[in-house]
């Protein structure tokens, strides 16, 4: 959610600031700005709407110029998307300019006592407060002043600040919201993500809460509240700039589709040694544990259903499922002997995180599934399993989603062994299994091409219901979330044994419901699921194993997958349902990669 970017170098920031925005759309915004220094002189440009927009003010603005400053990706909390609200903000003295994403829980109590103090704000937004509070407190140590300023809020914050008494050099600071600093060669950044920097470099550093970074064009100083210098680590980013740009596709959303297959090879095979899941490197105790407990939000929630049943089929072992924004406040039944298991694409979801501190406090062991390195998420867990999917830049998850799915089948097959719930034999036959799955995904790509026809025939539809059973259901809720984030069409999913419960009374004449029938076991009550809604004048657009002729007698129109191991066919089902959504959403000219009122990272709540 959000997206900032900090620059210091030789040469000009302008165009280096605005391609890191552009890079930054992803996470989703609804206005932008920037704001460079040039000697003592801070100047500013920001507008609601799209960075393109920015862009054009930025080449018309002559003023605009400097080879140090800051920008910013606004997702609205406080105040409505307008130019006033989106950042930077700066004093009205016009000494600081800064960038910040987050929430400040106390702004309102702030606001109120600068302004006894004769302050005057221009804005909605809780940012202001901070600018007006570094001026306030300002005596001429900007560090000092910065160390100040960020004890006085409580939230969530990653800022970028510039001081027009410290050109060339950009100030950042942190506290649960992602910032990461990036290492060039006489120049240096900071920004929300490795995205809006990693065609200049790879090389970074990862900042944590309580620190913060004095940035110029040679040299980098992280310092804590009590301004001792921190020694920090370099990494380096090992995927290269092409992954984060389209290869030729129209949408990132469609290149992170057709990317599955090598994602899920990425993920699986290092975790194979000797034909066998091996995930031993974790150190965790499975025996230990009586109940696990997965939460999360959105997508990675909808991962954690279909993990659930496969974990407690293979294991035996019960296993639960939260939405990460719920567990905090329902006071959960967890403790030592709970393994909670949290999944997050970006490591960063706010929910997410305040989910494992409850956990946490309850003395339950934590174990993150995440994609990025290094990520909030990751250094709160006890265990971390890295999905290594690659970025992912359309804001609904795809190889996100699938990747996640994959790590959960594994998990379940390593810790049934474990448990003595399979034997040896039965191990690696379920690690083939799990092996056979990138190409079963490239199959299922291949197997589709008529997609885009169905969506062309059905894209005019304003109410679309997905039905499937068991493992198919969780497909579903995935499948329906996937289509309406990004068609805006409505979409729901509901288990199919549940029609006659209600559900059955808003099927009427030419209604679409999508059937997910690939668990066979229950192939026979899904088809009569299907019977029924036919029966009412629902067209059915039904999904199904290849080989199975007895749904093309009952459905209007098919999408097939290949034939696996019916405990971990979702991670294949779920392709053909990515690709409908994306083909109605593109015939209804919405913006794929940038849904309306949607950010890649929430985090906050």
């Amino acid at each position: 959610m959000c997206g900032i970017i900090g620059f210091s170098g030789s040469t000009d920031a302008k165009n280096i600031i605005l391609d890191g925005l552009k890079r930054l759309e992803y996470r989703g915004y609804d206005s932008a700005g920037i704001a460079l220094q040039n000697g003592n002189v801070i100047n500013m440009v920001k507008t609601s709407g799209k960075v393109d927009n920015l862009v054009a003010m930025a080449d018309a603005d002559t003023k605009l110029a400097g080879n140090c400053g800051i920008g910013h990706t606004r997702w609205a909390t406080h105040g409505v998307p307008s130019d006033v609200n989106a950042h930077p903000h700066m004093s009205a003295d016009g000494k600081f300019a800064i960038v910040h994403n987050g929430i400040i829980e106390n702004h309102a109590e702030i606001k109120n006592k600068l302004i006894q103090k004769g302050v005057k704000f221009l804005s909605e937004t809780d940012t202001e407060v901070i600018v007006q509070l570094l001026d306030y407190y300002y005596d001429g140590d900007i560090k000092k002043t910065l160390v100040k300023t960020t004890s006085m809020l409580e939230g969530s914050y990653a800022l970028g600040v510039l001081c027009v008494d410290n050109p060339g050099t950009i100030y950042a600071a942190k506290v649960s919201s992602p910032l990461i600093i990036g290492i060039g060669a006489g120049e240096n950044y900071f920004a929300s993500d490795i995205t809006a920097f990693i065609s200049h470099t790879k090389n970074v550093i990862d900042l944590e809460d309580g620190e913060f970074a004095e940035i110029s064009a040679d040299k980098i100083t992280i310092f804590d509240h009590n301004f001792k210098e921190i020694k920090k680590e370099e990494r380096k980013i090992t995927w290269d700039v092409a992954a984060a740009e389209k290869s030729g596709y129209e949408h990132f959303m469609l290149k992170e589709i057709m990317e599955q297959p090598a994602a899920l090879k990425a993920t699986i095979e290092p975790r194979i040694k000797d034909n066998k899941v091996n995930f031993d490197e974790l150190n965790i105790d499975i025996k230990k544990y009586d109940r696990i407990l997965m939460t999360a939000c959105g997508s990675a929630y909808y991962a954690g259903c279909v993990g659930r049943d496969v974990i407690e089929k293979l294991c035996r072992i019960h296993v639960h499922t939260e939405v990460a924004s719920e567990l905090r406040y329902r006071d959960p039944m967890i403790d030592e002997k709970t393994l909670v298991i949290v999944i997050s694409q970006s490591g960063e979801t706010a929910d997410t995180i305040a989910a494992i501190k409850e956990a946490k406090n309850k003395g339950a062991d934590v174990m993150a599934i995440v994609n990025v390195v290094g990520s909030a998420i990751a250094k709160l867990a006890d265990f971390t399993i890295y999905t290594w999917a690659g970025p992912e830049i359309a804001v609904a998850t795809t190889k996100g989603y699938t990747t996640q799915v994959i790590v959960l089948y594994m998990f379940a097959v390593w810790a049934a062994y474990k448990l003595g719930r399979i034997d040896e034999k039965q191990l690696l036959e379920l690690t083939k299994d799990i092996k056979r799955l990138p190409e079963r995904a490239q199959r299922t790509l291949d197997l589709n091409t008529k997609v885009k026809k169905l969506a062309d025939k059905y894209h005019e539809k304003q109410s679309i219901f997905f039905i499937g059973r068991y493992l198919d259901y969780a497909v579903c809720l995935e499948g329906s979330l996937k289509l309406k984030e990004i068609s805006y069409i409505h979409s729901e999913a509901y288990a199919a044994g549940e029609l006659k419960h209600g559900t059955i009374a808003l099927i009427e004449e030419g209604r679409l419901v999508v059937a997910v029938c690939c668990y066979e076991p229950l192939l026979d009550k899904i088809i009569s699921n299907v019977q029924q809604v036919k029966a009412r004048g629902a067209q059915v657009l039904a999904l199904a194993v290849e080989g199975n002729k007895k749904i093309f007698t009952e459905a209007d129109d098919v999408l097939l997958v290949p034939k696996a191991n019916e405990l971990f066919m979702a991670a294949v089902e779920i392709i053909p349902l990515q690709l409908f959504a994306y083909y109605v959403a593109k015939n209804n000219k919405c913006d794929i990669d940038k849904p309306k009122n949607l950010a890649k990272s929430v985090t906050v709540e």
